[in-house]
């Protein structure tokens, strides 16, 4: 697989702060080739691993100070970039001959995704946290630049002339009681390195994982989950609640055409990831995290499908009335049929893909182990290489595995973490009718939940075990296994916070000192006190309306709050700042009224930095 394919893709044990024992589980969460040559990042691993394909087996491995995130190959083959997790972070220089680590370069929060130019001068890495892209000149080994994105870019892939960097973001921005709520793509232009524009993929299309480059150079390849959150959840059939989808973006007129679901009919193929083009251009491939397969899709095939029908780009319609029209391909359950072909996998949690001849490897998250598929037209062979011995699961780590998993789910919709990727939110509003129909809520993040009871927003869960079993019953229309059931709990019990990015060097800015200081004074601290910054009260700050005016709501954590946006019951806040000013009627909300501009931006920063 060359350079510009490479699939940089998200999230380690580490970064979802579990209490994974590095020495025992591996965690391959990113792959790339070079000739039968594999190098897998092991995300708890702290090291890469060297796979010789041919032989079936690993053949040496790269030691790192952390885990890796990511990873992408220099155009002459020479260095592997990698990038570690954790905030101030680098992305490690590993010298192919030497097989060690020749040098790191600092970048931001939780970097990942490296894509190197074609000339090999410059290195992009999308900083998660930090919401922007470093920009690095190789030649000198140093930061030039950094250009803010959307909300946490987590895969980026270039075009083949390298003018143009596309960049995935994972959760969409701004208010979520509205009727649009979608992740967009960012487009840098690499000459000005600026933000020249944003694509909005369709509306619920969020949780954005992996991207890539067709191989002819012409689209951009993104997989998202397409959540229906307009409706009450009152059944899953037919992906009611959740579908999965395939977004194809035109390279160079920088426009999304067409979004294409993964599912069948009666089976979804719930939270794609990884994505990347065979060799020969004639295959798509899309690991399925959550289902344990991969998606072989007929490239030819695919764009003779489409082509009757107006792309996005084209159609002279405004998005509602493109995305209401009956041929529209992101409401046919059946588009693929015939076209694609489904795969299960040996293993469990696909994640990163590599093409390495005419296979696709994939790695396998959960199983420690590398699945190779065969790409040839009427082949179906699966290999596994194994990356280390095998372990035994703790209980934790089978709660996590659970979590992610949608065979739990009838016709395998969706997972806890479709809802909760990375145990935290979505950013969009669903009506769960836990506590009636028609009042939409907020996706709460579920850390802490096990510790601070009760649960959901409206505390109608007097715990979060309750929850757990309720959610498994009601939102994925399964009984649920006490065995799972209890392993989750154990899992959601062991996650902890990240630090936040607003911190300085592990510690509060001196705006955010001051912050603490209004933190106290204006009485927020009353309700926000403890290890867990809450009460676990419920209480009427006078924050709802419609048919929710004048109910009481539980006092949540503000632990790791700054990665939750957007705020309050039903997401209406898009910012901290507006939860303190614009939806802060009559002080009931903290007496911020009387706090100077400047008072607020420190209080908001305080809050941020939990």
């Amino acid at each position: 697989m060359t350079f510009r394919n490479s699939i940089v893709l998200t999230i380690s044990c580490l970064l979802l702060a579990t209490a994974c024992p590095a020495a025992e589980y591996l965690s391959p969460i990113a792959v790339v080739a070079d000739g039968q040559i594999l190098y897998v990042a092991e995300s708890t691993a702290s090291r890469v691993d060297i796979v010789d394909v041919a032989g079936g087996k690993v053949s040496g491995s790269i030691s790192l100070d952390r885990n890796p995130t990511g990873l992408a190959l220099s155009p002459d083959k020479k260095t592997l970039f990698v990038t570690a997790d954790g905030p101030d972070s680098s992305v490690h220089l590993v010298d192919i001959g030497k097989k060690k680590v020749s040098g790191s370069i600092d970048v931001g929060h939780t970097p990942m995704s490296p894509v190197a130019t074609p000339d090999g001068k410059r290195l992009f890495v999308c900083n998660r946290f930090d919401n922007d892209i470093s920009v690095i000149d190789l030649d000198k080994k140093t930061v030039t630049k950094r250009i803010p994105v959307t909300r946490e870019p987590v895969a980026a892939v270039l075009n083949l002339d390298g003018s143009t960097l596309f960049v995935a973001n994972h959760l969409p921005k701004g208010a979520a009681n509205v009727d649009r709520m979608t992740s967009v793509i960012d487009v840098i232009d690499t000459a000005t390195l600026k933000v020249i524009s944003s694509i909005p993929l369709p509306n619920g299309a969020i949780d954005l994982r992996g991207m890539s480059l067709s191989t002819d150079g012409k689209h951009v390849y993104v997989p998202s989950i397409f959540a229906r959150f307009l409706v009450p959840t009152t059944q899953i059939a037919r992906g009611w609640i959740n579908t999965h989808a395939l977004n194809i973006i035109d390279a160079n007129a920088k426009k999304l055409l067409w979004t294409v679901l993964l599912d069948d009919v009666a089976l979804g193929a719930a939270n794609p990831w990884g994505v990347t083009s065979s060799a020969d251009g004639k295959t798509i491939c899309v690991s399925h995290a959550a289902t344990h397969e991969v998606s072989l899709i007929d490239t030819e095939a695919l764009l003779k499908k489409l082509e009757p029908i107006p792309a996005r780009a084209t159609a002279g319609l405004t998005i509602p009335e493109y995305e209401s029209l009956p041929e529209n391909p992101a409401n046919s359950l059946s588009f693929l049929t015939g076209i694609r072909r489904r795969v299960k996998l040996p293993g469990n949690g696909p994640r990163g893909v590599a093409v390495v001849g005419d296979q696709l490897a994939v790695t396998q998250f959960f199983s420690d182990s590398i699945a190779l598929v065969s790409l040839k037209p009427g082949e179906s062979g699966i290999q596994s290489i194994a990356l280390g011995p095998e372990q035994e699961m703790d209980t934790v780590r089978k709660g996590q595995m659970f979590f992610e998993d949608a065979s739990l789910c009838f016709q395998q919709w969706q997972s806890c973490s479709t809802c909760h990727p990375d145990v935290r939110t979505d950013a969009v509003n669903w009506d769960l009718l836990n506590d009636g129909i028609g009042n939409p809520k907020s996706t709460k993040s579920l850390l802490n939940a096990h510790k601070t009871p009760p649960v959901m927003i409206t505390g109608i869960r007097e715990k979060a075990e309750v929850a757990v079993r309720a959610g498994i019953r009601y939102i994925q229309f399964a009984m649920p296994e006490e065995e799972k059931a209890s392993s989750i709990d154990a899992f959601l019990s062991s996650v902890k916070p990240i630090p936040s990015p607003y911190l300085v060097k592990g510690k509060l800015s001196k705006a955010a000192e001051r912050g603490e200081k209004h933190f106290k004074k204006t009485g927020c601290i009353l309700c926000h006190a403890g290890p867990y910054l809450t009460d676990m009260e419920k209480y009427d700050v006078n924050t709802t309306d419609g048919m929710e005016k004048g109910k009481e709501l539980d006092t949540p954590t503000l632990i790791e709050v700054w990665r939750t946006a957007p705020y309050l019951y039903d997401g209406r806040a898009p910012t901290m700042l507006d939860v303190v000013t614009t939806f802060n009627k009559d002080d009931r909300h903290g007496l911020t009224s009387k706090l100077s501009a400047e008072q607020l931006a420190e209080l908001a920063e305080y809050v941020l930095s939990l």
